[in-house]
């Protein structure tokens, strides 16, 4: 493939869909196309796969590396929180399996101008679709002082995010990634081996894209999609998102019927899934090292179960 992106897991991820001739697949995520490609040799000759992005660059991307297997692969620019209205569009019912490669790509990173990294001075944007919403650096100039440290503490979990609030306010206005990562470096006391500034990114990223709040819509929305017996594989780079799947698939994994004589749920049903792996596959030392962007890693598997009525 003609690009520096290097999927995760990538390995696991073909093992956990176990892709087959004639299935359908969505990749939700699609990135330049690393995880797709595998689904797509997977389950040749007939496999089909729906790919969605946000990254008009992204797509670009894996329209090339795509490019050979024709109308095999399906190309959508769209968020994975719309992928069950995007799989009606096309006719289909329902899909045999869904990745989920969840935040920020190399690619993205590697690009100074979508200022997604402190590694080089660039404008600060941060967004997955640069046509659409604010950028982070209108998120830094226009937020309250106190929301914002509410901001770097939630999605961020900075430490210190009353301090650098109080020095960005002071600061505005801020438009470049380095002006940001200077201001949070001041305001660390000492310098670990991690850049200062690796949190703040991080909750400015989440906060602009609204990516925990897609990702809550995304979930129930990719188990409807599947068929039974489907599987949906989850990558997460930070506990945030891995909390939010992990007890996603808990809780979609137990049955939810009351006790006689007492009310818990509203709403009586079966588990509708059950989990592949109840830890979360990591990488190994080989692919870590060949990928050190990789390290942080979660892969969490679950099926969809069979539904039956009940007479």
């Amino acid at each position: 493939m003609n690009t520096p992106h290097k999927p995760v897991l990538y390995k696991e991820i073909i093992h956990a869909l176990q892709p087959k001739r004639s299935g359908r697949y969505i990749d939700g995520t699609l990135g330049a196309g690393g995880h797709a490609r595998g689904v797509l040799e997977a389950c040749a000759p007939d496999g089909r796969l729906l790919g969605l992005d946000l990254d008009p660059q992204a797509l670009t991307l894996a329209r090339e590396n795509l490019a050979p297997y024709g109308e095999r692969a399906v190309l959508v620019q769209a968020s994975y929180d719309s992928l069950l209205d995007v799989m009606h569009s096309l006719g289909w019912d329902s899909v045999d399996g869904i990745v989920l490669d969840l935040g920020v790509s190399s690619m993205q990173l590697d690009t100074p101008q979508r200022g997604f990294s402190f590694q080089t001075d660039a404008p600060l944007d941060m967004r997955f679709n640069p046509d659409l919403g604010l950028t982070a650096a209108q998120w830094v100039n226009t937020t309250p002082e106190a929301e914002l440290a509410d901001l770097l503490f939630k999605y961020g979990e900075e430490p210190h995010a009353r301090k650098i609030a109080k020095m960005i306010v002071q600061a505005r206005p801020i438009t470049t990634t380095k002006q940001l990562a200077d201001i949070v470096k001041r305001a660390y006391p000492r310098h670990s081996r991690v850049h200062p500034a690796t949190r703040t990114f991080q909750a400015l990223r989440i906060a602009v894209n609204d990516e925990l709040s897609v990702l809550e819509r995304a979930l129930p929305n990719a188990v409807a999609a599947l068929r039974s017996g489907g599987r949906l594989a989850v990558i997460s780079f930070h506990s945030l998102e891995d909390r939010i799947v992990k007890e996603f698939f808990r809780r979609e994994s137990k049955d939810q019927i009351n006790p006689p004589y007492e009310k818990i749920y509203e709403v009586e049903r079966k588990a509708v899934l059950k989990e592949v792996n109840r830890k979360p596959i990591t990488p190994d030392e080989d692919e870590i090292k060949q990928n050190p962007r990789a390290r942080s890693a979660k892969l969490r598997v679950a099926e969809k179960l069979e539904i039956r009525s009940e007479k």
